[in-house]
């Protein structure tokens, strides 16, 4: 467990430096950009992970569990290849759909994919190595970087508009370049054969057949009030805005702690399973202790939520409150079962946890309708919330049953 705290704690710090540089930007840029430039912003953003779920089939997510560092290498690669690939076919895609589709600065979007996979990539492939450090280096420049090029960017008139994104982009390719420099640490194989992509590509399919379309149903359905209400019904980018930035500070904490818990549980968990050791105990600990801490600190933000977003952001933030509240108790259960996620990959259970994801995308769906036909932006986020809930506490149900019957499996070995 030694091992495990100092994993995690060397990506924590990586991601609560990248973090609190964002989250003490945000005081700034707030006020350097509207709302409603943030609600384009926002659009955008539910884009770039709608897409990024084709631009590798999730293939990545099969590094970690590889027999040797020499098929690891295979599977990153095969990663970078599909990337390149859809990130060029996405130009003339874009250009080819109606402009009222799309939001401004859609030509980013092929740029933000790209970089965006190609982290990803590099990211499972330096945790198959246990090389922790450089992602949280990597967070921590990519953080920097974009942080900086939002705030320049948003002094000039001619690059105003897109400062928000061109600056996340911006930041994704100094992350991007950080890897290049350090990517030769990890010693790998100068090349790989066709023979061997043709291997990866048959042992891990499980990951394009089924993760890959969970995946896509998942970030769909998360970024549904985004992507779907301002078509549904008049929602101005101000609201849009509004709820973003509650999204924004409702779970970038969560993410924190939730992408770094996940890099080293799902190492851990993979190398134990691998040698048909227990895992139950490490997993019970870590819910135990996640949980301990986490809850006064949810309660806490859930009453002083529309106060500190005032202050934090300005006065014309005045309604971001009542979103981060109804997000609250849906970020706190997802804080676990998100962590726990990767069990579906370690046991090749993915097409189960499919059908939870398609699940919870009909009722987002359902929930979604119901404001529609109220003509209430604020109720359908509401009834989005609590069905997201549900379905999370349903899943982490189900990958205590998973890590339960593999218990019993190697007892009886």
């Amino acid at each position: 467990m030694s091992r495990f705290l100092k994993d995690s704690s060397t990506l924590i710090g990586g991601n609560v430096i990248a973090q609190g540089i964002t989250v003490l930007s945000y005081f700034l840029l707030s006020r350097l950009y509207t709302t409603a430039e943030f609600g384009a912003f926002n659009r955008f953003y539910s884009y770039v992970e709608i897409l990024i779920i084709f631009s590798t089939l999730r293939y990545e997510l099969a590094t970690p569990i590889a027999a040797t560092p020499r098929e690891a290498a295979a599977v990153a690669r095969l990663s970078l290849i599909l990337n390149t690939v859809f990130s060029v076919l996405l130009f003339p895609l874009i250009l080819l759909l109606p402009k009222t589709w799309l939001p401004p600065f859609a030509l980013l979007l092929p740029l933000m994919v790209f970089f965006c996979g190609t982290t990803r990539v590099y990211t499972a492939l330096f945790n198959r190595f246990r090389e922790f450090r450089q992602n949280a280096t990597s967070v921590v420049v990519t953080s920097t970087t974009g942080v900086v090029a939002k705030i320049l960017l948003a002094f000039k008139s001619l690059t105003h508009t897109v400062g928000l994104p061109l600056g996340t982009v911006l930041g994704q390719a100094a992350g991007n370049v950080n890897y290049l420099l350090r990517l030769r640490r990890l010693c790998l194989p100068r090349r790989t054969t066709k023979e061997e992509f043709r291997e990866v590509s048959h042992k891990f399919s499980n990951f394009a057949k089924f993760t890959t379309p969970k995946d896509l149903i998942n970030s769909l359905s998360h970024n549904l009030p985004i992507i779907w209400l301002p078509l549904a019904f008049a929602v101005p980018d101000s609201a849009i805005g509004l709820f973003g930035m509650a999204l924004t500070f409702t779970f970038r904490p969560v993410n924190i702690l939730n992408n770094a818990f996940e890099q080293v549980l799902y190492v851990r968990a993979a190398e134990k399973v691998r040698r048909k050791e227990s895992i139950w105990h490490d997993i019970r600990k870590f819910i135990l202790v996640l949980n301990a801490c986490a809850l006064p600190l949810f309660v806490v933000a859930f009453f002083i939520a529309e106060p500190a977003a005032t202050f934090f952001f300005g006065a014309h933030w005045e309604g971001c409150g009542y979103y981060i509240r109804c997000l609250l108790p849906w970020v706190y259960v997802m804080l676990t079962s998100t962590s726990l996620m990767f069990f579906a990959n370690v046991f090749g259970r993915q097409h189960t946890e499919f059908r939870f994801y398609l699940v919870l995308f009909l009722l987002r769906i359902a929930a979604l309708v119901v404001g529609i036909v109220q003509h209430d932006f604020q109720l359908a986020i509401l009834l989005f919330s609590v069905v997201s809930a549900i379905v999370s506490i349903a899943l982490f149900v189900w990958y205590m049953r998973i890590i339960k019957e593999y218990e019993i499996e190697i007892k009886e070995q």
